[in-house]
């Protein structure tokens, strides 16, 4: 068996029927603006991919923004609804410590610009207490954020709950839905969040596009300017075959939703179980809540205490096996993954943590085979104990 992919948090693979689904758009001519012949058909197939995201994220197509991608849906919910305040009116912004560096790094800069911003302590566990969230609300607060999917350890959050309390208070939500949209059901309306941002090359989609769901009523303030697309709220030419990938991407997904939630589960779970049967329980160590339904059910982060995971990486790498030892976005960094110390995971596994995530096509074999590559990796590079 060749090299085996678990790194789809980072990017998945394009589907085959995406790649088909986009060709025609590419090689079309026309500007979908225009109003002519040449530009009234893409148009149709670009309003048409708003319906379709619309319809499977229960968001009406009026409340799509198609953007460049997650980065971009994170940064432009940020600061359009930070910006919202009368310019030397004090604001403040309450977040959570694990958040993606696309929604962390905005936040500095917001903070950087005079914003308090309250950054509230997570579970062990890797869950955040929506509650104290949503304590720390204030009359001054323009908005609170929380990631629906974590990144690293796949664990789910209460969004809904923290936009619940956060409505009385009249206090928008946002939150980076990156990890969820095309891995678990995602409800827009359900969620009761103000922004929703998501990113198609996570779920077999094409890299370069993304949406932020904004709710009706929810007044942004754009961040790209030049020209008066999607009512004014994010301007450039659309980008019709990214927008038709995604669509598409997305229409795959659900298609098969149950089955691939039920695999996922059932491979994740396997992958782990042959990893603690090979190594033993107190060698491999989970990270996250214990229900099955908890975590993204394709993503598997274990520690392995007293190993460095460069090193156990580049083995992984050297014996065909893809993984992360973290956010593919700060894969350069030395530092400590800010998530792991949130939760106040012990130095023997914070550096040593490794996240395997599935997609659509990972198989039963890759799944054996990946595990006996691991292992065997982990037995070359694992310091001898004082009785060996």
């Amino acid at each position: 068996m060749g090299p085996i992919y678990l790194d789809h948090n980072a990017s998945a693979p394009l589907a085959p029927e995406v790649l088909e689904a986009m060709r025609p758009h590419w090689l079309a001519s026309g500007n979908p603006e225009s109003r002519h012949s040449f530009g009234r058909q893409p148009r149709r197939a670009y309003e048409q991919a708003r319906e379709t995201i619309a319809g499977i994220l229960n968001a009406d197509p009026s409340e799509v923004i198609f953007t460049s991608g997650g980065t971009e849906s994170n940064n432009l919910a940020l600061f359009g609804l930070a910006d919202r305040a009368q310019h030397g009116e004090a604001r403040h912004l309450v977040t959570s410590p694990i958040e993606h560096p696309a929604v962390s790094e905005p936040i500095q800069q917001l903070e950087a610009r005079g914003i308090a911003v309250d950054r509230v302590e997570v579970g062990a566990d890797g869950r955040v207490e929506v509650g104290a969230m949503a304590d720390r609300l204030r009359p001054t607060t323009t908005l609170a954020t929380l990631i629906l999917a974590q990144n690293e350890t796949g664990v789910i959050q209460d969004v809904a709950r923290l936009a619940d309390r956060a409505a009385a208070s009249g206090v928008p939500v946002h939150t980076d839905a990156v990890q969820a949209v095309g891995r678990i059901p995602v409800d827009f309306r359900g969620l009761g969040v103000a922004t929703l941002a998501a990113s198609a090359h996570k779920f077999h989609g094409p890299v370069g596009v993304g949406v932020l769901l904004v709710r009706s009523g929810v007044s942004l303030l754009p961040r790209v300017f030049g020209g008066g697309q999607q009512a004014g709220r994010r301007a450039g030419t659309p980008a019709v075959a990214l927008a038709v990938g995604m669509a598409e991407a997305l229409r795959l997904w659900q298609g098969d939703a149950e089955r691939r939630l039920a695999r996922w589960i059932v491979l994740r779970d396997r992958l782990e179980s042959l990893l603690v049967a090979g190594l033993g329980r107190d060698q491999v160590v989970r990270t996250g809540p214990e229900g099955a339904r908890d975590r993204l059910p394709q993503t598997l982060h274990v520690g392995f205490p007293g190993l460095d995971g460069d090193a156990l990486l580049m083995q992984l790498d050297l014996a065909g096996v893809a993984a992360s030892l973290g956010s593919a976005c700060a894969s350069g960094s030395s530092q400590a993954s800010p998530a792991l110390q949130a939760m106040r995971v012990p130095d023997d596994r914070l550096r040593s943590s490794v996240r395997f995530s599935l997609g659509a096509t990972t198989t039963d074999d890759e799944i054996d085979e990946a595990a006996r590559r691991v292992i065997d990796a982990i037995r070359r590079i694992r310091p001898p104990t004082p009785s060996e």
